[in-house]
């Protein structure tokens, strides 16, 4: 049976976006045509978490409701490199636990981190959304492939706008960041587009 994951940032004893983890929840359980669905909010208090500090809350689950919750130390990475791969059939429409394909393309990359790249557009690393500096606008591709919820989140606030992002255009912005639930958006934890090993014109991406 297929597994589902929520990572959920906790700091200070305080829980983040936590609507936005609970609609994407939901509409897993409706895709597949499953009744209910799970409470993150009762499960979170149910763990009488009292540390201060960043925290990553991980739940596994599953449709039938079975689920799996840890609660781990975070710290915000910084990353030295970070690849353009082709990877045209890749589909991560539902936050599966089972990332055999993206470690599979990570283990093959000469960077840190990989960018996927599908039918020319640009995507998402392999755990987060990304973002990208035009002058003094952050735009996101409108070709991602998992809607993550600091994503929507900033859409909804209007701190960032959608865009087509393709290896067309790449070069038109300056620079990125990377943003999920544990990555807010921040302007002071930025890298130059040159960080991507492979830019168009550079040398040729991969096909992974």
């Amino acid at each position: 049976m297929y597994q589902f994951i929520e990572s959920i940032k906790v700091e200070d004893q305080k829980i983040f976006l936590l609507e936005l983890h609970q609609k994407r929840v939901d509409a897993t359980f409706a895709h597949f045509g499953k009744e209910g669905t799970i409470d993150l909010a009762k499960i979170y208090k149910h763990l009488e978490h009292d540390e201060d500090g960043l925290f990553k809350f991980r739940i596994v689950y599953d449709l039938d409701k079975k689920i799996r919750t840890q609660m781990i130390p975070y710290a915000i990475p910084e990353i030295e490199s970070f690849q353009l791969v082709e990877n045209n059939s890749f589909d991560y429409s539902f936050k599966f636990e089972d990332r055999k394909e993206l470690e599979r393309m990570k283990m093959k990359a000469k960077a840190e981190e990989i960018i996927i790249v599908k039918n020319n557009h640009i995507t998402d690393t392999s755990y987060s959304n990304i973002l990208f500096l035009k002058g003094k606008d952050w735009f996101t591709p409108n070709s991602y492939l998992l809607n993550g919820v600091q994503r929507q989140h900033l859409l909804r606030k209007k701190e960032i706008k959608e865009t087509e992002i393709s290896l067309q255009n790449i070069k038109e912005f300056s620079h990125f960041q990377i943003i999920n639930a544990l990555n807010d958006f921040d302007e002071n934890f930025i890298y130059p587009i040159d960080r991507i090993i492979n830019l168009p014109g550079n040398e040729e991406y991969e096909d992974l």
